[in-house]
């Protein structure tokens, strides 16, 4: 995709004057990486406060008479006894048990549904959405919206000096409030394993508020890259590449978006193959793999069992800043999965060591309530 056909988010010209360096990503011109570079910025974050542009991803309120019922015809969640003020994760499924894409979906007041979901599946998802949910349900794109990502140990005290209501917020909690002197719509989540909280805004208030976090100095802009590694640290699969429409979510190690209620009716896309996989395991699990030798191993790279023979595929990989070595995610046999096993990853025709390890590779930091 060119650079003239290549969409920009709100907070493009702000990138620029931070020094971003710009590449495409889910048809978009989005920042990979500031002047820090990509060691420093995740460092950051982990340490302090992150900000980060997501404002390519797909924001959407699904208004009916009850479309948090209606919304269960596409997913594995409970989303009627989703409670006002909460948000949950879930995957989009399609009949054959296949994740179509993963998103958030909270009830932060009484308009409706909001959902959030990826940039580069986002016609395809609401599509999706349209042609099941019918006339039963108004899908109402919030194209004039863009979203922000405050990460890190730092990023709860400096939210709460703007909108001092967020700080009473745990995990998963999801608000409309009043904040930089516009609405907004808040949880207390993210992608990148540490505590934070993602913000929708207006687009035409949101190069104010960015400008306005970085005021502060525990707050720096983050890119992709970062992001990236961020949520590899903590374990966290990423649409395109860790799963995709083949992809069940037993495969994918997130059974725990499976509502038990769920569960037992069967009443969602590809249940029958779903609970097979519960009940007699899948054929391919995703799996954590430090890599004890060696370069990184990339997604695309094979991994080998302990006597050489390929049995699986890395679909994430890269050097762990927090960690100080080489990380990868991918799918083996559930009987190779377990902690503790020793395979190999096949980088550049090079056999290197690896040991399957507990995901998350960095502990999460989410505030739970006690």
């Amino acid at each position: 995709m060119s650079d003239e056909t290549l969409k920009q988010t709100p907070l493009y010209d702000a990138h620029l004057a931070a020094g971003a360096r710009m590449v495409p990503f889910a048809g978009y011109s989005m920042p990979v990486q500031y002047r820090d570079g990509v060691l420093k910025e995740h460092l950051w974050t982990r340490e302090h406060a992150g900000l980060f542009d997501v404002s390519h991803m797909g924001q959407a309120r699904l208004r009916g008479a009850d479309p948090f019922a209606a919304f269960e015809r596409l997913v594995p969640g409970d989303f009627s006894g989703l409670k006002p003020g909460k948000q949950r994760y879930s995957v989009l499924l399609n009949a054959a048990g296949g994740i179509i894409d993963d998103l958030m979906a909270a009830r932060p007041d009484s308009d409706g549904l909001f959902v959030v979901v990826n940039g580069a599946c986002k016609d395809n998802d609401f599509k999706v959405m349209a042609e099941v949910l019918g006339a039963d349900v108004e899908i109402d794109r919030l194209e004039h919206r863009a979203l922000l990502a405050l990460q890190g140990p730092e990023a709860a005290a400096v939210l709460a000096a703007h909108v001092p209501e967020a700080a009473g917020m745990v995990f998963m909690d999801s608000a409309a409030l009043t904040g930089f002197g516009t609405d907004i719509l808040v949880s207390r989540s993210g992608y990148t394993g540490e505590d934070g909280y993602e913000i929708s805004v207006p687009a035409s208030e949101a190069a104010r508020i960015w400008d306005l976090l970085l005021t502060d100095e525990r707050v720096r802009p983050i890119g992709l890259g970062a992001r990236d590694s961020l949520r590899l640290e903590a374990g966290l699969p990423l649409y395109g590449h860790d799963v995709d429409e083949t992809v069940s979510p037993v495969e994918a190690d997130l059974a725990f978006a499976l509502a038990k209620r769920r569960r037992e009716a069967a009443d969602f896309p590809g249940a029958g193959r779903i609970k097979a996989e519960l009940a007699s395991g899948p054929a391919r699990k995703r799996v954590a793999l430090m890599v004890l030798e060696g370069a990184p191993a990339r997604e695309g790279a094979e991994i080998a069992d302990a006597e050489g023979q390929v049995i699986g595929v890395v679909t994430s990989g890269g050097f762990s800043p927090s960690l100080g070595k080489p990380i990868a995610m991918g799918f083996v046999p559930p009987a190779l999965s377990g902690a503790g096993t020793r395979l190999n990853v096949i980088v550049r025709g090079k056999h290197q060591a690896a040991e399957v390890t507990a995901m998350p590779f960095v502990p999460h930091r989410y505030v739970r309530k006690v």
